[in-house]
């Protein structure tokens, strides 16, 4: 009986998918209570963030891949409405407005359209299969393009290059040509000087720092500088768990949250990051051979794009960490501390498993 149960309910969970995100995220747990000094009370709230985003998974898992394209328009329409009422009625916390009270809680819409957008973008493709023309790649620019600009307007950077990767992501699965894609990178490069003068100040600071961090090293350069002494001093083998000197002399700014990967790299050292990073491939790689693997376009574009928005998150938060790139605010996927980007992380898991359970149900 209790077996027959248990066999129910993994029935929808892929097990490889499972086992390595679940490895990431018991590293993140060891990195997190060094990070927060050894503080309970930060782990159990942490436990509970993952508890909340496997029952995530496993909701998410359970839905098949049909009723999540008819979920798609309805997703994308609620996000793009509530990030409307964010610009109008949102709280201001730190000079963005992220944030919309819903009754007795407060939601940022921003996160949900890392979902919805893929899912929308794939059902559009999926809906015009036969008949793909310019005109439709110009009308999936134009679903991308409206709610990154109002997430860049909040400010929120971090997030609204994920959901502009995410979107983009789904564009170029969908067959967009080398030679239109080269035509707007010609035109993103030439149009920089143009978005330089909407950015706001910290941000035009943070990408002057990336160029020379020395030039404000207690002010805007600081993260990059202490993250990348962090990265650095931990050698080839780390200093070992809860002895990194820069993570517990509290030099190392936001260390639980964005910065977690400095932490990391600072106690486990570069073999440590190799193993992480090997995590990280394997995760993408079994996101990917799902898509490959999916009965319908809309399957293969969702689970493609969900798959390398993995791959973004990682590549964004470590060469930010590393002074690679600049500051954006992008954590650690499964291993950075917070609720709302890990519900977001695994329901993107349990769409990907309900994607490979569909594949072996119409095989069969």
């Amino acid at each position: 009986m209790i077996a027959r149960l248990w066999q129910r309910f993994t029935a929808n969970i892929d097990s490889l998918l499972f086992a390595v995100a679940a490895l990431i995220v018991t590293l993140g747990l060891f990195t997190l209570y060094s990070a927060v000094n050894e503080s309970p009370a930060r782990l159990v709230t942490q436990l509970a963030n993952i508890l909340i985003a496997l029952a995530a998974m496993w909701l998410a898992a359970q839905v098949p891949p049909q009723a999540l394209m008819r979920l798609a328009v309805p997703a994308y329409l609620v996000g793009l409405a509530a990030l409307v009422l964010v610009a109008l009625y949102g709280d201001v916390a730190n000079g963005a407005r992220r944030w919309l009270h819903i009754g007795v809680t407060r939601f940022q819409p921003s996160e949900m359209m890392k979902i919805a957008m893929p899912l929308m973008l794939a059902w559009y493709f999926h809906k015009h299969e036969a008949t793909l023309r310019v005109r439709d790649y110009v009308v999936a620019v134009a679903l991308l393009v409206l709610p990154t600009a109002l997430i860049a307007r909040q400010p929120d950077l971090g997030t609204a290059l994920l959901v502009l990767a995410a979107g983009f992501y789904v564009i170029f699965l969908a067959g967009l040509s080398w030679r239109i894609l080269a035509g707007l990178l010609v035109a993103a490069l030439a149009s920089l000087p143009v978005l330089w003068s909407f950015l706001h100040d910290y941000q035009q600071r943070r990408i002057l720092t990336l160029i020379d961090p020395s030039q404000d090293p207690l002010g805007a350069g600081y993260h990059t500088i202490q993250s990348t002494i962090a990265v650095g001093s931990g050698g080839s083998f780390g200093k070992g768990w809860l002895n990194g000197t820069q993570t517990h002399l509290d030099f190392i700014p936001e260390r639980h949250t964005d910065f977690i990967f400095a932490v990391f790299s600072e106690e486990f050292g570069l073999v440590g990051n190799a193993i992480l990073l090997v995590l990280y491939a394997a995760l993408i790689a079994r996101g990917l051979m799902i898509a490959a693997n999916a009965p319908t376009l809309f399957a293969r574009l969702t689970a493609g794009a969900i798959s390398l928005i993995f791959f973004t998150y990682a590549f964004v938060n470590m060469g930010m960490v590393s002074g690679m790139l600049p500051v954006v605010g992008v954590p650690l996927p499964f291993v950075s501390y917070g609720g709302t980007a890990l519900v977001t992380l695994f329901l993107g898991i349990g769409i990907l498993m309900s994607i490979a359970q569909h594949r072996q149900l119409v095989q069969t």
